[in-house]
């Protein structure tokens, strides 16, 4: 005999499935654990494994001490990567960096709050930039990118200090220029190397990202050389798995 699912998933799922119709609408509070308790004739325990599964599906927020809401969903960023920080495109933005200006086009607001700091790089960093971690130092950029009000991305950007002492680069700001701020004090970036990974977000992360229980981020890793061979730059962006949709063309031939 088929063995019957526990009966938290079944609560899980009739609530799902209001969510999905729309009868529980983003922002709207969920029933009391009390309430649910009488409704399905369960215990508070399995209403409370009901929502943890819920909540872990990002379909549900738990306010401290105000019960559980209908998440609000974010509308996807787009991104082509095809084209990410070509120089064409830079040459052709009017203000702002690429990021800020892809966002506008878009329609939405972006925003992003910027952090300089002077430090030995991370390992993986290290490595990329071919510097010693343990007496190099690196200029790192650190933004968070937002979008309409709300947290969607973390990029932090690694350069090495005795390349880019004394220019815009240093300043905790925006800083934009055609072609790209490195191209306008003569360090072109000929190419790029993509790193991709996928894992669980960190405490930090979470925090700063207002993400939602359960939500995975996607690490990009793009190391910019030039002509020679050169690394120039290490951007680490962070993206949120609930917010971003990346797009490639690529050739056949």
């Amino acid at each position: 005999m088929r063995e019957q699912r526990p009966r938290y998933h079944r609560i899980a799922d009739d609530l799902r499935g209001q969510i999905e119709r729309g009868e529980l609408e983003p922002g709207e509070q969920l029933p009391t654990e009390f309430e649910l308790v009488e409704r399905y004739e369960a215990s508070r325990n399995t209403v409370r494994l009901a929502l943890r599964r819920l909540t872990e599906e990002g379909l549900v927020i738990a306010g401290q001490g105000r019960g559980s809401f209908v998440r609000h969903a974010l509308k996807p960023a787009v991104w082509d990567w095809s084209v990410l920080e070509s120089r064409s495109r830079h040459q052709s933005d009017q203000q702002g960096d690429q990021w800020s200006s892809i966002v506008a086009e878009s329609g939405r607001q972006p925003r992003q709050e910027v952090r300089v700091s002077i430090r030995r790089p991370p390992a993986d960093v290290a490595e990329r930039l071919e510097l010693d971690p343990e007496t190099a130092l690196t200029v790192v950029r650190e933004r968070v990118r937002i979008v309409d009000q709300d947290p969607y991305a973390l990029a932090d950007s690694y350069f090495p200090e005795e390349l880019v002492r004394g220019t815009p680069l240093m300043l905790p700001e925006d800083v934009s220029a055609p072609g790209g701020v490195l191209a306008s004090v003569g360090l072109i970036q000929a190419r790029y190397r993509d790193e991709i990974t996928v894992r669980m977000p960190t405490r930090a992360e979470i925090e700063k990202l207002s993400l939602p229980s359960a939500t995975p981020v996607a690490v990009h890793m793009r190391t910019g050389y030039d002509k020679d061979g050169r690394p120039l730059r290490v951007m680490i962006t962070i993206l949120p798995g609930d917010r971003h949709v990346i797009r490639y063309d690529v050739s056949a031939d």
